[in-house]
């Protein structure tokens, strides 16, 4: 296989089995799905086990008991069961376009890692998609987008851009291509190198660091936002607190200033 694609969940069934049917129409099909579980309950799997024999690429599901948010300890986990060489991240709420894979397959190169976006669905729209809106790629659509309610913005882009116009605006973006949880991909032993993601971190900049990491490693990275794209399903987000971030920031301002590449908590902890 060519790449594993290595996907975050937490109690939300409805979105990944939208995700996974947007998988399972990739233009490039020669890779594995693993679904990082950080703690789901029993439904999860059962979904799993159920579009398992539905799709032709093997879906691994790596679970850990719920202990909060343990993001980035689950992702390692999900790393160390990869077994390809290039390893896909997005998470279990961003359904991405059919050539998604075959995008990050295309400008992925030794020596960086690639940093894409995605393009953020309101909550009626994210409700409405079904499978077959999935399978016919009608939610990557600006005017079936718009004629549900999506307002007008230049931001839809993102969406329409494709060739040579869609390298254009990865070049002139003022985003900064960093890691994002939601879209990014690198080689397997560049993370392993660095321990992978930092488990002293809950939710608040744990892939940013990682990515800065990274770039102490040596590594630059590749713009990919208008080329690789997601939608983002809308959902709530109960385990931000204050607290969290103020711990993260420090952890992220060490790792810059000390130009820390190997994090002390990561992989080989489990």
């Amino acid at each position: 296989m060519k790449a594993s694609v290595i996907m975050s969940t937490y109690n939300s069934e409805e979105w990944l089995e939208k995700v996974i049917w947007g998988f399972s129409v990739q233009t490039e099909l020669n890779f594995e799905i693993i679904i990082a579980d950080d703690g789901s309950k029993p439904k999860t799997k059962e979904l799993l086990d159920t579009l398992r024999p539905q799709i032709s690429m093997p879906l691994i599901h790596v679970w850990q008991e719920d202990n909060g948010f343990q993001k980035s300890q689950i992702l390692n986990k999900a790393i160390v069961a990869s077994s390809t060489d290039y390893l896909i991240f997005t998470d279990g709420d961003c359904i991405p376009r059919k050539d998604f894979i075959e995008t990050h397959l295309h400008y992925r190169e030794r020596g960086y890692f690639l940093s894409g976006g995605y393009f953020m669905l309101p909550m009626n729209i994210s409700q409405a998609i079904t499978k077959n809106d999935i399978l016919h790629q009608n939610c990557f659509d600006v005017k079936w987008l718009v004629n549900r309610g999506l307002k007008k913005s230049f931001k839809n882009t993102k969406l329409s851009a494709s060739g040579g116009w869609a390298k254009f605006l990865n070049f002139i973006t003022p985003t900064k291509a960093t890691w994002n949880g939601h879209n990014a991909s690198g080689w397997k032993d560049d993370l392993v190198a660095i321990n992978g993601f930092n488990q002293e971190m809950q939710y608040g900049g744990q892939d940013r660091e990682l990515g800065e990491r990274l770039f102490n490693k040596g590594l630059k990275s590749k713009q990919i936002r208008y080329s690789a794209i997601v939608v983002h399903l809308d959902h709530a987000r109960g385990y931000v607190n204050e607290a969290t971030w103020k711990k993260n920031f420090a952890i992220r301002e060490n790792t810059r200033k000390n130009k820390v590449i190997k994090t002390p908590i990561g992989i080989d902890s489990n």
